[in-house]
């Protein structure tokens, strides 16, 4: 039952965020327990963030598909400093979201602090979540600062 509490929380939550993503996750995570497909649970936990990123990916690539994005647009990213910025910063978030993954893997209790953080990005910042991998990743890296920090000067 405490779940179930937890999910309609983060349901009212979503709705005064106006976050739609939140919203719906967690009505659609609420129908499979009272509708008492508990058992697929560990396969949206296992699948679910292969699946979010195929379909987002998707998402972005789309543009090529329907040939909106030409050969040329695509030469200036090499020719650009805009676009040369664009391939490192894609090349450093890609790395940070490997070292979320990580660090998920090691403390998986963490997307508690994920989610609410997210949640408060949401709604007080006016953030749009884009999955748990790039705050871990942000988590990671603080993670190294501070313990830098403590290990050098505490």
């Amino acid at each position: 039952m405490n779940g179930n509490f937890i999910l309609v929380a983060l349901i009212i939550i979503g709705l005064i965020g106006r976050s739609h993503i939140i919203t719906t996750a967690a009505c659609i995570l609420l129908v499979v327990k009272l509708v008492s497909l508990d058992r697929y649970l560990p396969g949206i936990e296992r699948r679910g963030l292969e699946l979010g990123l195929l379909f987002l990916t998707m998402g972005v690539l789309v543009p090529f598909a329907s040939e909106k994005i030409s050969w040329k647009e695509v030469s200036t990213v090499f020719t650009s400093w805009p676009g040369i910025l664009a391939l490192a910063g894609g090349a450093i978030a890609t790395y940070m979201n490997g070292k979320g993954l990580e660090l998920l893997k090691i403390d998986p209790q963490i997307i508690v602090g994920l989610v609410i953080g997210s949640i408060f990005g949401i709604v007080f910042m006016r953030g749009i979540p884009v999955g748990p991998l790039m705050a871990a990743g942000i988590t990671a890296l603080l993670l190294k600062i501070f313990n830098y920090i403590f290990e050098r000067f505490g």
